[in-house]
């Protein structure tokens, strides 16, 4: 591919330092799965850039092309055709317990699938106390609790049992896994909705911030999310209607006569 503006490369594994050339960037195309553009997010959607996602990767949901239509297509693109489509994004924060008073870390971090409240390595139940818009929701007694966006429902919370949100919406989902004690089932809210997850359990345990980042938690720490002020930005061509055929296509739910194969929660 024969490039005529300046171009720069950089690894996924390195996304934490953030290339000079960012503000100067019209478009990142990702070559990977949906994990090297769950990473390329976080650098590009502060900066409004769109993203161009090729599949190497096995299921790679949000990608647009495969690998081997790469370099025929990606010219399309460049010369201006299709659209931008807008994925929300959650921000994700957390205070700690210092025995007195709430530290906030001062860091926020944004994701595009999914925030998880999970148990840590010790094998037992995470108890967690749930909030939404400072109304207590549930106690949740759980492998995990899942907070994820529309992007996010295909994930982990999918597989979890829980439903699936159009790509567009700017809902997001709470969902326990494997709950033992509380609310079972998914709650959508609304978009300006602040969750507010406080560790209960005298074990630690972990929030992992879209797969990729894994923090320690302790008793009495909280974790607040809520709707991300960033987007996330791709370029497509096809139609949005498409979106649930692409879905149960690359899920493997539709076979040949409309026959598709059996999911069990």
């Amino acid at each position: 591919l024969k490039a005529t503006h300046e171009c720069w490369i950089q690894s996924t594994s390195h996304s934490a330092r953030i290339n000079p050339l960012i503000a100067r960037t019209d478009l990142i195309i990702t070559v990977g799965g949906d994990g090297t553009i769950l990473k390329a997010a976080t650098i590009a959607a502060p900066h409004n850039i769109p993203m161009l996602g090729v599949n190497l990767g096995r299921l790679g949901f949000m990608t647009e092309l495969k690998a081997d239509e790469a370099l025929t297509r990606i010219p399309e693109y460049l010369n201006g055709n299709g659209w931008q489509e807008e994925r929300s994004m959650i921000q994700v924060s957390v205070q700690r317990w210092n025995g007195t008073t709430y530290i906030n870390d001062g860091i926020t971090y944004n994701a595009l699938n999914d925030a998880v409240l999970g148990r840590g390595a010790v094998a037992r139940l995470v108890h967690v106390n749930a909030w939404v818009d400072n109304a207590h929701l549930t106690s949740y007694r759980a492998d995990a609790v899942i907070a994820c966006t529309a992007t996010g429902s295909t994930g982990y919370n999918l597989s979890a049992g829980g439903p699936i949100l159009p790509p567009n919406s700017e809902e997001m989902i709470l969902k326990p896994v494997a709950p033992h004690v509380g609310l079972a089932t998914a709650v959508v809210l609304p978009e300006k909705s602040t969750v507010i997850l406080m560790v209960e359990s005298d074990d630690p345990a972990i929030l992992s911030v879209d797969g990729s980042l894994d923090l320690d938690l302790s008793k009495s720490d909280q974790v607040e999310i809520k709707r991300s002020s960033s987007k996330a930005l791709f370029l497509r061509t096809g139609s949005p209607e498409e979106f649930y055929s692409t879905l149960t296509r690359r899920l493997g739910f539709e076979g040949e006569g409309g026959a598709g194969r059996a999911v069990f929660h």
